[in-house]
């Protein structure tokens, strides 16, 4: 079954909350699986739970047949999220634009090329899908 995961903030921002308009559209289109995922930083305290994550989704989007709810406590958010996107065996990830350049960065220390779609697509045999709450999606 292919699967897709998105990752949000809590409490779900703007571009979290078109992140996972798009997630949702894509897992549609797909037949897939939809896993929404939040990182919980060691660093900040805060501290969210699957049970928070669900009802916040829910409450914007209603009920979502074949989805999965994690939370995931990191030091950084865009490696908690590739191992996710690993233990998952990810068909797509559906980020925002404001998560591309963080990406890059931490990209950038593992490799040269920093071309987050070819280095996932490569290294996780898994499609990106970026989204910015004024245009809807790159896929």
């Amino acid at each position: 079954m292919p699967q897709v995961v998105v990752p949000v903030r809590y409490p779900l921002s703007e571009n979290s909350r078109a992140t996972l308009a798009e997630g949702i559209a894509v897992a549609e289109e797909d037949d897939a699986d939809l896993t929404v995922l939040h990182v919980n930083l060691y660093q900040n305290g805060h501290r969210v739970s699957r049970s928070q994550l669900k009802t916040a989704v829910e409450k914007e989007f209603g009920y979502l047949p074949r989805t999965r709810y994690v939370v995931r406590s990191g030091m950084l958010v865009e490696e908690t999220i590739l191992d996710e996107v690993v233990a998952q065996d990810a068909d797509v990830v559906v980020i925002g634009t404001k998560q591309v350049s963080r990406w890059r960065d931490m990209i950038r220390r593992l490799v040269d090329d920093p071309d987050i779609e070819h280095f996932l697509r490569d290294e996780l045999d898994c499609d990106v899908v970026t989204v910015s709450p004024e245009v809807q999606s790159s896929r």
